[in-house]
């Protein structure tokens, strides 16, 4: 697959009969070949945990309040020192060109051009460098972050850590649920593949690990792969390397993000890798207040995982988010008309969150308390 042009991707047509995120993907499935489909839209093991995080948001209701004053309202956030036209961020993604020939450009195109934040994966297709460049003189754009897996070389590490501040990120989301892939069984029964022409380019240059000889009875995970897994003292590390803040992805235990606290990283994202690590481990509406309790205030809290209406931000900020983040969504959108589909998969996200603002009587994201889910409150 040849490599996306520099320009401004060309926008193409969203089919008239999508005018919901579930719509998206829906035809996205269509789009994509069976490969990339069990590759974006599959979980771990049985995808209970996969069901779950939609289904946690639906359960939780809205206690609409009436006769409130709402001229004048808005949807904007603070958010590490920044003020958000509004609290959606992109999640990291990997492999987008997969998707479409455009992959990461098409979507850093529409983040900026609707003013969402945009956390490009580790695993991008396209240069770190290329994705700035394109948007970094956007003046409406959203943060721009760069999403961080530590690799088993720590001067290959710093080195991409150095690569990203200089390239214009403004902050380092570092990655802590994976040190293991899940049970991908979905991808299993596809025969999951690259295919030719899509790598993870901005790992090209990481040295190969070291090989284990392993001893019978030894385990290939135990005793060789997850030697490498990091731990907090790499956390402490990174931060020392850096002048960037540090997020942690993938917290979901209230003593874990008490101890993130403990070291002083600029903010958590409740996460469960969307389903796709360790199947049965809790929604993310579900852990999301527990962490926010945890943390006391002192530090934000993102949350991502099965948001697919603006009714699903406008819950989480009454959970005590800071932001939110989407992710297959944005495949979906990308798989369907590029950059255009982005940007009306956040278009609709956004234009359903200020209504479900105005028919809860929510003037600003503020007057989303936990009384809006609870009428005892």
């Amino acid at each position: 697959m040849p490599p996306p042009s520099p320009d401004t991707p060309a926008l193409q047509p969203i089919p008239a009969h999508i005018v919901t995120l579930d719509d998206h993907e829906r035809h996205a499935r269509s789009q994509l070949d069976n490969n990339a489909w069990a590759y974006f839209s599959g979980g771990a093991a049985d995808e209970i945990t996969l069901r779950a995080n939609r289904s946690a948001w639906d359960a939780l209701p809205l206690w609409p309040r009436v006769l409130r004053p709402l001229a004048g309202g808005h949807t904007r956030v603070q958010l590490l020192g920044r003020t958000l036209a509004h609290p959606v961020l992109l999640a990291p993604v990997a492999f987008q060109r997969m998707a479409h020939g455009d992959g990461e450009l098409a979507t850093a195109y529409a983040a900026a051009a609707l003013g969402a934040g945009l956390v490009l994966s580790t695993q991008a297709t396209l240069p770190l460098e290329t994705i700035a460049q394109a948007i970094l003189n956007d003046a409406g754009r959203g943060p721009l972050w760069f999403q961080l897996y530590l690799q088993h070389d720590r001067g290959f590490t710093r080195a991409l850590v150095e690569r990203a501040e200089a390239a214009g990120y403004e902050a380092l989301v570092l990655t802590v649920d994976a040190p293991s892939s899940g049970a991908r069984d979905r991808e299993r029964r596809a025969g999951f593949h690259l295919p030719p022409g899509i790598t993870a380019v901005n790992l090209a240059q990481l040295p190969p690990a070291p090989r284990v000889a392993l001893q019978p009875g030894q385990s290939a995970l135990f005793d060789a792969l997850l030697h490498q897994a990091p731990t907090w003292d790499d956390v402490a590390w990174l931060q020392s390397i850096t002048r960037l803040p540090v997020l942690l992805k993938g917290v979901l235990h209230p003593a874990d993000a008490r101890q993130a606290a403990g070291l002083q990283v600029a903010g958590l994202v409740v996460s469960n890798h969307g389903g796709r690590t360790l199947d049965t481990a809790p929604a993310t509406a579900t852990a999301l207040p527990r962490i926010v309790q945890a943390v006391e205030g002192r530090l934000p809290v993102l949350v991502d995982g099965g948001i697919r209406r603006g009714t699903d931000v406008l819950k989480a900020m009454a959970l005590g988010a800071s932001a939110v983040l989407v992710g297959r969504p944005v495949v979906w959108g990308l798989a369907n008309a590029g950059a255009a589909g982005v940007a009306h998969v956040l278009r609709l996200l956004r234009d359903e969150l200020e209504i479900a603002m105005a028919l809860t009587g929510c003037a600003t994201l503020a007057d989303a308390s936990p009384a809006l889910l609870d009428a005892g409150r």
